[in-house]
């Protein structure tokens, strides 16, 4: 759009399990989350190449689902992802990277993305594959659009 001054803010999205860590990445702009690649590291391992994953596309923003209880509580696995991202902002910090983290409420997205690989008739091997970076693309598409409806 000509005139369009909105400045690039790239964005991660995470979908942090105990196996593997699922990534996803916007467009440019932030307007779009897009499945990237899932980690299957262990947590320093998969640090290390988030780090670089930050580098290499000049992200400014990472958000890393939080996994709720249905009743809105934290849970144990919430716990570990809060530990993982106190690690991950202190890498951070330390490769002098400084990026906005924000923790974002995943309950469903993982639920969402095996419906909707389920639907479009990927067979179950793929869906292990992918189904972390589907998760980690619900998880930043919906952080993207809850900043879309705050700017109306």
């Amino acid at each position: 759009m000509k005139g369009d001054v909105r400045q690039e803010m790239r964005s991660l999205g995470l979908d942090v399990g105990d196996k593997r860590t699922g990534v996803a990445i916007s467009d440019p702009r932030g307007l779009l989350a897009i499945p990237l690649t899932v980690i299957a590291k262990g947590e320093n391992a998969a640090i290390d190449d988030i780090i670089k994953l930050v580098e290499q596309h000049k992200i400014k923003r990472i958000v890393v689902g939080l996994p709720r209880s249905l009743d809105g509580s934290l849970g144990p696995q919430a716990h570990k992802v809060t530990a993982f991202v106190e690690k991950l902002s202190l890498r951070a910090k330390r490769n002098n990277l400084y990026i906005d983290i924000q923790l974002w409420d995943e309950r469903f997205s993982t639920v969402a993305a095996e419906r909707l690989m389920a639907e479009a008739g990927t067979k179950r091997k793929k869906r292990n594959q992918h189904r972390d970076a589907i998760a980690a693309s619900f998880i930043l598409q919906g952080f993207l659009d809850s900043l879309k409806e705050m700017s109306f």
